[in-house]
């Protein structure tokens, strides 16, 4: 057989098919722009093929994270077995050892995802005949408990948090809105109209291989408009004073990317940095340690209790669809029926 660069490449077999079957793979190899290596090819040199083409398909963000996944953990722990001899006991083997080495169960459901895609390519090229990874399951993956403040520390907490002049505007937002830590540290002013009250999700910040990214929210509905309380809207409005005094000290350069919630520098901020300067404010306020991510948690759980329809509930949020709002806050619904039932059984007295 002929290839590319003018060489000739020949097949041996024991029978005429065999023969043909290894040059009908051989030519899918040539039009999908692998090198002929025959049987030989491993997992690294596929998945190295596979990223290369997945650059032009995926967001970068994602592309970083298939490409961190795949060099650190999938090349140096499967790279060097023939890809046509990967079995799914060396994926499942390779999964819990990932797990003892420390990686955590959520990672290693992350890499599973990853490997499954490419040896979904590969079985789409005519490498593989199937995809083990069919067959191999990542480790399950530990759920951390939902938390959310009563309404007596959410007092307390958005009381402290209007004294704080660091972070208080955006402690604010984040219990009165529910939006993420990436969503927040995203935000950029031409987001926000305070006169009318709304701010405009359009894109998030990220933390990946180290680096601080800006995208776009991963879903239609996470890219949303959502309405501002009172005290949102005059929190934003003092945190506008502080930019435009900053702007005026620095000069235009100073925060160039317009975020609402940039550092003393103007640049974004880290969120690793963020939740610690969180946990401080907790413990400075005597309030309970819970994670940033559970302020989002405690401003579902507070309109739903208060009869907030819970498609509204899923809108402000971002979820994809309003099943997940039910399969996250599902526990809450018994209570608003009975509440439900209070209110129909005022009605019916009073006829």
């Amino acid at each position: 057989m002929s290839l590319p660069d003018g060489k000739r490449k020949s097949y041996y077999g024991d029978t005429r098919d065999e023969v043909q079957k290894k040059m009908r793979q051989g030519q899918r190899d040539v039009d999908a722009g692998l090198p002929i290596v025959g049987e030989k090819q491993t997992v690294e040199h596929f998945l190295l093929f596979w990223l290369e083409n997945k650059q032009h398909q995926v967001k970068a963000t994602s592309f970083v994270r298939y490409s961190v996944q795949v060099r650190k953990h999938a090349i140096p722990g499967l790279g060097r077995v023939v890809l046509s001899k990967l079995t799914a006991q060396q994926l499942q083997s390779f999964y819990s050892r990932k797990v003892t080495e420390g990686l955590s169960p959520t990672t290693v459901k992350h890499l599973h995802v990853i490997l499954h895609s490419a040896l979904d390519d590969a079985v789409r090229l005519g490498l593989i005949p199937r995809n083990v990874a069919d067959m191999a399951r990542p480790p399950r993956i530990v759920h951390h408990e939902m938390q959310s403040m009563d309404d007596m520390q959410v007092a307390r907490f958005i009381d402290a948090a209007q004294r704080d002049s660091a972070n208080g505007a955006l402690f604010i937002l984040a219990i009165t809105t529910g939006m993420r830590i990436g969503e927040l540290t995203g935000l950029r002013w031409k987001d926000i109209d305070l006169d009318k009250g709304t701010v405009q999700v359009q894109q998030t910040l990220v933390s990946m291989a180290g680096k601080l990214l800006f995208t776009e929210p991963k879903t239609r509905k996470a890219r949303r408009s959502i309405r501002l309380m009172k005290i949102a809207i005059y929190a934003l409005r003092k945190q506008r004073i502080w930019h435009l005094e900053q702007a005026m000290q620095f000069g235009p350069e100073w925060n160039k990317h317009d975020l609402v919630f940039a550092n003393s520098s103007g640049n974004p901020l880290d969120p690793t940095a963020l939740r610690t300067r969180f946990f401080a404010f907790l413990k400075e306020e005597s309030l309970p340690r819970i994670r940033f991510h559970d302020l989002r948690h405690t401003a579902a759980t507070l309109m739903l209790k208060r009869g907030v329809n819970v498609k509204v509930v899923s809108e402000m949020l971002g979820h994809a669809n309003i099943s997940i709002t039910l399969g996250v806050y599902g526990h809450l619904l018994p209570d608003m029926q009975q509440a439900a039932i209070d209110i129909m059984d005022s009605f019916t007295e009073e006829l």
